[in-house]
């Protein structure tokens, strides 16, 4: 599907197959479309009753006479003061929910952008890509026979002009969303076919297409490097675990890296403390965090971005079996630091340690791991928000806004959440160093701390998208967050802090 930016002086003379204006509850068009009162046909439907206006509201005429247009769709959006977030991207989906079942190749969205409240034409440019990429997305890739239509629109022009910021806007909506794509089809596939092999061939693939640096070690190397966070973790499966390691080099040589990390258990059944049967089958939903990163970087290849960028993807399988990890064994990670395993199914936090050990020899600006962590954040803030956690100081401060403001960018938003020294008594063990789950309560904070003991060489945050990451029940399937905020906070540090102005050289030590 192609997008175009055009300044439109007359809606009238507009030929397309569609065109696409806004209605309020008072019955009356939006200031773009204002200049159509004149045509007896929307008149009269207007009056009549027949549109409402509310909110995801549609009314189709067709062959409006005295309009160049084929088709006009009219779309509701609410109240005529402000036009809410909500609101208006109900009537984004109403709207791409017709044109998908018509038979046009190609639409002019002239909806009042203007009107939204705290949004700008950049937003609105987005929201709209994101609502086309959304519409035409399958996720029955693995049927044998697919019942879902192809899309026959083919164009959508907006009606808006082209600046040299609105055309920004426009390109890196579109890498955004086709790293959303990818990062989405990862995490539907089955954990037989989305396996740490997979991953690793994936990552491989994008490296071939976008010129990344893309390493893969596997269980001997992972040994070499001590890992044994890691490697307890990956034991109880005959799936070989792999690190997986992508290297943007779009920056000056001297400029110090932004670090990712993404959780990749690609099947968690929670090994021998093993889950209950009920809606286990989304445990492989449970490498989200992995596909975030993998997605961040087809965004970020695309938009071919100044700036170095580092994955680290530890994948693997959490699974029960008579070489397994027990609840009470006593692991070493990479850092040196013994840990209790309490809970095997608290495994995400034992193999994100020893990546964000391994980040320290890229002497980072900032690491941010991604992570589908806890049900407690689930708990605390559903699937509206991820969790955000840093420390609390000046630099973390700053990054912990960086992240908030790219997340509202695209409506991809964070929370944050406190982590403090004090919960760290929760992880106390009478055996090791650590146990790798606190006492009850605060959760999703105390497996924060677990993380925050292993990185204190650098800036850090963590982003726990147990809740954002997926939908259940009719909206089941990935989500490709936070693949949108990780792209904006990339992309916005990178303009702000042009490659090569501050920090320190980049460090590639061989394993």
């Amino acid at each position: 599907m192609d997008f175009l930016l055009k300044r439109i002086a007359s809606l009238s003379a507009t030929q397309t197959a569609c065109l696409v204006v806004g209605v309020f509850e008072s019955c009356t068009l939006s200031r773009p479309a204002q200049d159509l009162n004149r045509y007896d046909d929307i008149c009269e439907a207007l009056m009549s009753g027949d549109m409402s206006g509310k909110p995801g509201s549609t009314l189709l005429l067709r062959g409006v006479a005295g309009l160049a247009a084929q088709r006009v769709l009219l779309v509701g959006l609410g109240k005529d003061s402000e036009i809410s977030e909500k609101s208006f991207g109900s009537a984004l989906q109403a709207t791409m929910a017709v044109l998908m079942a018509l038979g046009a190749e190609d639409a002019v969205f002239a909806l009042p952008f203007t009107q939204i409240k705290n949004r700008d034409a950049r937003w609105y440019i987005g929201a709209v890509v994101s609502a086309a990429h959304t519409s035409v997305f399958r996720s029955d890739g693995q049927k044998s026979v697919t019942t879902s239509s192809p899309c026959a629109i083919r164009k959508i022009v907006m009606a808006i002009i082209p600046t040299p910021l609105n055309q920004q806007a426009l390109t890196r909506s579109i890498a955004i969303c086709r790293g959303i794509k990818l990062a989405k089809e990862l995490g539907n596939l089955s954990a037989n076919v989305c396996t740490p092999e997979y991953l690793a061939r994936t990552a491989q693939s994008l490296g071939q297409d976008y010129g990344f640096e893309v390493e893969v070690l596997g269980r001997e190397e992972l040994a070499a490097l001590r890992m044994g966070g890691f490697l307890a973790v990956a034991k109880g499966s005959v799936e070989p675990p792999k690190f997986i390691i992508l290297k943007h080099n779009g920056g000056a040589p001297d400029a110090a890296p932004i670090v990712l990390v993404g959780k990749g258990v690609t099947f968690d059944s929670g090994g021998i403390s093993i889950k209950g049967s009920a809606n286990m089958d989304e445990m492989k939903y449970d490498m989200c965090g992995a596909a975030a990163v993998v997605g961040t970087f087809r965004a970020i290849g695309e938009l071919d971005l100044k700036a170095n960028v580092i994955g680290l993807i530890p994948a693997c399988e959490n699974m029960p079996s008579g070489s397994a990890t027990k609840p009470g064994d006593i692991i070493t990670a990479m850092n040196g630091l013994t840990i209790e395993v309490l809970n095997t199914d608290a495994e995400g936090r034992l193999i994100l340690c020893d990546a964000l050990t391994y980040a320290e020899r890229y002497r980072p600006e900032a690491v941010i791991d991604i992570a589908t962590l806890t049900g407690a954040c689930v708990v605390a803030l559903g699937n509206q928000n991820s969790g955000l956690f840093t420390r609390s100081d000046a630099v973390h401060d700053q990054l912990a806004r960086e992240l908030i403001d790219a997340g509202q960018q695209a409506s991809d938003t964070a929370w944050r959440l406190p982590i403090s020294e004090g919960y760290n008594d929760q992880l106390k063990s009478t055996f090791a160093d650590l146990a790798n789950i606190g006492t009850p309560g605060a959760g999703s904070i105390t497996a924060a701390c677990f993380l925050e003991n292993f990185t204190r060489q650098y800036t850090w945050a963590h982003l726990d998208i147990a809740g954002t990451s997926r939908g259940s029940g009719a909206a089941k399937g990935a989500t490709g967050r936070p693949v949108a905020l990780l792209t904006n906070f990339l992309v916005n540090r990178q303009r702000a802090q042009p490659a090569g102005s501050r920090g320190h050289k980049m460090s590639y030590k061989s394993a």
